[in-house]
């Protein structure tokens, strides 16, 4: 194993990552902000894919098709708060149905292949495997943009409601704001993002594929709750809306470095997946038993113990 190759596949590691902290963003915005486990997003992302690929393929330029693949994603979030809210279906089923009919919709978007090539060299892009660091340059600055717009928008009063239904729905309601178009604007925006998200991994990868959001969810999550771990351990109560957001992007690059180094390590790629669910349990558990030491009898009897002898 030659530690340059590791090294030279960072830069490639941290386009992705960036691309991909845009997507768990999104992924941020359901789960954390407004409580709501989304699995749209496994389609939304393919969605804003299909749709980049296709529309530059017939002439349109790279942002054009980026604003129409967020369009895209939006109405996706718009079926699923529908579903949830008109319709009264569970929010993990309502995203799980919304799912399954991405599927087949992005097959259409794509005139039924079940992936479409996008010649780098044809086609002014805004991103390229081809060009990494230009690719870097041009993502964070989309990164920097999209969270600047995020703070400001939850601090809007609109963004409050949004966050208070995600924090008491009973309490939010009583207040008088309509919960049920709280959820239906969160879902809209998230998927927004995540098919943006999916319209500049397709341009950076050079293709769309109808599979390239399985698993997206995972990923997401693991980015939400690194980054929240890390941010916490760093900053504690000092980590306010803007750092989580930006350390929900650190965690997505930080999670496909460790994908790079498992890839360097010549771990068998069939065990990705396998590799990245206990990615996600470790850290989902390390704030559980963080609380679980602090709160514990053991510790409890150690102060007390503490006091006394303190006392004699």
């Amino acid at each position: 194993m030659d530690i340059t190759a590791l090294i030279s596949a960072l830069p490639g590691n941290v386009a992705q990552g960036l691309i991909w902290g845009i997507m768990a963003l999104g992924v941020f915005l359901t789960f954390k902000i407004l409580d709501f486990a989304d699995l749209t997003v496994d389609g939304s992302l393919a969605t804003g894919g299909a749709v980049t690929v296709m529309l530059i393929l017939s002439g349109w330029s790279a942002p054009a098709a980026l604003v129409a693949a967020f369009a895209a994603g939006i109405l996706a979030g718009l079926a699923t708060g529908l579903l949830h809210t008109l319709l009264g279906i569970p929010d993990i089923l309502s995203g799980i149905l919304l799912q399954l009919a991405l599927y087949s919709i992005n097959l259409n978007i794509m005139g039924g292949a079940a992936n479409m090539a996008l010649p780098v060299s044809q086609y002014q892009l805004l991103v390229s495997l081809r060009y990494i660091v230009p690719t870097i340059m041009v993502v964070a600055g989309i990164v920097i943009v999209l969270i600047s717009v995020m703070y400001w928008y939850f601090g809007t009063e609109q963004g409050s409601a949004i966050r208070a239904t995600g924090t008491n729905p009973a309490m939010s309601r009583a207040q008088g704001i309509n919960i049920d178009l709280m959820k239906v604007i969160a879902l809209a925006l998230s998927n927004g993002m995540v098919a943006f998200s999916g319209g500049l991994l397709s341009q950076y990868q050079g293709f769309s594929d109808i599979n390239m959001g399985r698993g997206a969810i995972v990923i997401g999550l693991a980015a939400v709750i690194i980054g929240e771990v890390i941010g916490n351990a760093l900053f504690g109560k000092r980590m306010n809306f803007i750092i989580r957001l930006l350390f929900v992007v650190f965690g997505a690059i930080l999670y496909y470095i460790a994908i790079g180094v498992v890839l360097w390590l010549r771990m068998p790629t069939n065990n990705l997946k396998m590799f990245t669910a206990i990615i996600v349990a470790l850290f989902l558990a390390v704030p559980h038993l963080k609380d679980k030491a602090n709160n514990s009898f053991a510790k409890a009897g150690r102060r007390g113990e503490s006091i006394h002898d303190s006392a004699n």
